[in-house]
């Protein structure tokens, strides 16, 4: 659902390939609550302010990298304990995984029943959206059929809920239109 008058700030994002964990991650790895006071800090900036936009950033652009890598500790470091992710749409009418995962370890568990059926499988983005108390990225995935090697390149658009400077809740969508609609945005 939309917000009326929250400031919006669009910005391209690209994930590098091969990555390792940055200093930053391990040391909030290491230091979680001193990692959470400065995440706090940095969202309760203004949307246009640089310090946010280049917090934000890179957070999300470590994350994605994480996950490519299946480091779920590292992609975890900005996530609620309790947080909420709720799968693509089209992937809870077609039975394939459940309504809602709850916690760091309901998000492993959708991810490690999601990637159990692909061989090669990642995430790529192509734009960061700063909506306030809410980011959305936007991307694709790209992955091999485990079996078939079948290549398979979806559209794929993540918004993330924060709270605390945490990711509170994050709802998936294969659909970049889909989701620009949820937040009240247009292409």
């Amino acid at each position: 659902m939309a917000q009326e008058n929250v400031e919006v700030v669009r910005k391209p994002l690209r994930v590098r390939e091969g990555s390792s964990r940055a200093l930053d991650e391990r040391l909030a790895l290491r230091f979680p609550a001193t990692s959470n006071l400065f995440r706090r800090l940095g969202l309760r900036l203004p949307p246009r302010s640089r310090i946010r936009q280049t917090l934000g950033w890179r957070a999300v652009r470590l994350g994605y990298e994480a996950f490519n890598r299946r480091d779920f500790d590292a992609v975890l470091i900005n996530y609620h304990r309790e947080v909420q992710l709720i799968p693509p749409a089209a992937l809870v009418q077609a039975g394939v995984v459940e309504s809602s995962y709850r916690g760091h370890d309901g998000y492993r568990r959708y991810f490690r029943e999601w990637l159990s059926a692909w061989g090669a499988y990642r995430g790529e983005t192509q734009e960061l959206i700063d909506l306030g108390d809410r980011y959305l990225t936007l991307g694709w995935l790209e992955g091999r059929g485990g079996g078939s090697r079948v290549p398979v390149t979806q559209e794929h658009a993540s918004l993330m809920i924060m709270r605390d400077g945490l990711v509170i809740r994050q709802q998936e969508y294969w659909s970049r239109a889909e989701a620009l609609e949820a937040v009240g945005l247009q292409e």
